[in-house]
C-alpha cells in the first residue's frame, strides 16, 4: 500500500520554516505498514494544490495533506479541495461550537474568520481537532483516502492518532507488517563504524535491511528494516543482539532513547544526582536535561560560568590557576566540576571549558576547542575535545561530549 504527503505552505519552500511534519507522519505510516512513495511541498497557490492532487491521487492508495487550513486569505487549502471533490463548503455544527468554547478559554472574541474555521467542504468527514480551531478531513474517492490536516505540528500531532486508527482500520487486510528497529551509537565515526561492522553487516539475513543514519551531533544510528514478516521484531532483535558486543559502550540506546534519557535512567539505577558547571555552552546542556521530563528525579541544577570571575568567585577556582593555566585548560575545567559538585552537593558534575568560534581561537587552541570534565564520587576525568563547526554546532557537540562523558563515567 503506498501513500504520499504534501506539505503546503510558502514557508517551506523558501526554507522560513523546517518541514517536520512530513517526519512524524511518514514514520506512522511506515509503521502501520504503508510504504511512503514520496513527500512533496507546493506553494500555497490554488493551482498548484490542484495540479499535485490531480498528479498523484492517481498513483497512491492514501494522500495526507498538512497546511493551509489557517483563518486568514492565504490559506486556501478547503476550497481548493471543494473544486476537487466538485463540492461546497457548509457550516458545522460541531465544530463551530469547539471553536467557540476555544476562544472562550483564550479570551478572544469570535470574528468571522474564527467562523470560517468551522466551515468544510460537505463531502468530507470531519475529524475533531482538540488543539486547534481547523479541523482535519477524511475523504474518500473510490478505494482511495485523501486527508487534509492543520500545518501547525502540534495541531497536527494531535488529530494524526485518530487519522492512524481509520486508516488502521480502512485497509487492514491490505497491509503488510513493516517493522523498523533503530540502535544509536556515538563516538564512532560513520566510516570506522562501517569498517567496525562489516562482517556482521555481510551476515545479515537477506530479509534485514540496513541504513546508516549519520547526526552530526549525537553520533551514528543504525536502523534495521524487515519487510512482510511477522517475526521481523525477533530477527532484528536477534541481529542487534549480535551487535552490542562489537560496539560495547558506544550504544547508548535503541528506538527514540537519547542520550538524556539513558543518563537519567543511569543515575536513577544508582540513586545519584548531578549538577553542571558551564563555560562555553552556555546553559545549553542545563537546557537540554531540562527538556527531559524526568530530569528532576536526577538533576540538581547548574552554574552558566561565562566569565571568569564567575568561576572564581562561585566555583571558588583560584584566579593563579586562570592565570596561568588559562580558562580552557585542563586543571580549570577539572576545578569547575570539583567545585560545582561541592557547591550542589551532587555525585556528579559536569564541566565544560572552550573555544565555541567564531573568533577566540589561537594556534594552540583553536576554534572548536573544549575540555570537559565530569567529576564523580570516585574521581575526576577529563578530556580535550577538538571539533569543526560553526558555533552553534560546536556548542551542540560540546554539549553532547560532555552528556556522553558522563553517561560512561556512570557506566
Amino acid at each position: 500500500m503506498k501513500a504520499i504527503i504534501i506539505t503546503i505552505g510558502d514557508e517551506l519552500l523558501i526554507g522560513q520554516t523546517i518541514d517536520s511534519n512530513s517526519a512524524w507522519i511518514g514514520a506512522e505510516l511506515s509503521e502501520l505498514g504503508f510504504d511512503v512513495h514520496r513527500i512533496i511541498s507546493v506553494h500555497d497557490r490554488r493551482e498548484d494544490i490542484s495540479l499535485t492532487l490531480k498528479e498523484v491521487s492517481g498513483k497512491v492508495d492514501v494522500v495526507l495533506i498538512t497546511g493551509g487550513l489557517g483563518p486568514t486569505g492565504d490559506d486556501i487549502t478547503k476550497p481548493t479541495l471543494c473544486e476537487f471533490f466538485n463540492t461546497k463548503l457548509v457550516l458545522n455544527s460541531e465544530v463551530l461550537k469547539m471553536v467557540e468554547a476555544m476562544m472562550n478559554r483564550r479570551n478572544v472574541p469570535m470574528n468571522d474568520n474564527n467562523r470560517k474555521q468551522a466551515e468544510v467542504p460537505e463531502s468530507c468527514k470531519v475529524l475533531t481537532n482538540t488543539k486547534g480551531t481547523a479541523p482535519g478531513m477524511w475523504f474518500e474517492v473510490g478505494k482511495k483516502v485523501i486527508v487534509s490536516l492543520p500545518g501547525v505540528p502540534f495541531e497536527m500531532e494531535g488529530l494524526l492518532p485518530q487519522v492512524m486508527e481509520r486508516l488502521k482500520n480502512r485497509f487492514s487486510e491490505a497491509l503488510i507488517p513493516i517493522t523498523h528497529k533503530v540502535l544509536s551509537t556515538i563516538g564512532i565515526p560513520e566510516s570506522l563504524l562501517a569498517n567496525q561492522i562489516a562482517l556482521w553487516e555481510d551476515e545479515l539475513p537477506s530479509e534485514l535491511h540496513l541504513a546508516y543514519l549519520p547526526a552530526p551531533i549525537t553520533g551514528v544510528r543504525l536502523r534495521l528494516s524487515c519487510f512482510g514478516d511477522a517475526d521481523g521484531a525477533k530477527k532484528i532483535d536477534s541481529a542487534f543482539a549480535r551487535l552490542a558486543p562489537l560496539l560495547g559502550n558506544a550504544i547508548y540506546g535503541y528506538g527514540n532513547k537519547t542520550l538524556i534519557e539513558t543518563v537519567t535512567e543511569l543515575l536513577l539505577q544508582k540513586n545519584e544526582t548531578f549538577s553542571i558547571a558551564e563555560s562555553c555552552t552556555g546553559g545549553k546542556i542545563c537546557s537540554l536535561i531540562t527538556s527531559f521530563a524526568g530530569a528532576s528525579q536526577t538533576f540538581k541544577g547548574g552554574v552558566v560560568a561565562y566569565d571568569n570571575r564567575v568561576k572564581e568567585e562561585v566555583l571558588g577556582i583560584s584566579p593563579h590557576l586562570i592565570e596561568n593555566h588559562g580558562a580552557v585548560s585542563q586543571l580549570c575545567v577539572e576545578a569547575m566540576a570539583t567545585g560545582v559538585r561541592q557547591l550542589m552537593h551532587t555525585g556528579y558534575a559536569i564541566a565544560t571549558s572552550g573555544i565555541a568560534g567564531p573568533d577566540g581561537g589561537s594556534d594552540q587552541k583553536p576554534v572548536g576547542t573544549v575540555w570537559i570534565a565530569v567529576a564523580s564520587p570516585l574521581n575526576i576525568v577529563s578530556k580535550k575535545f577538538s571539533f569543526t563547526g560553526n558555533r552553534v554546532t560546536n556548542i551542540e557537540r560540546f554539549s553532547a561530549a560532555a552528556l556522553n562523558m558522563l553517561r560512561l563515567s556512570i557506566l
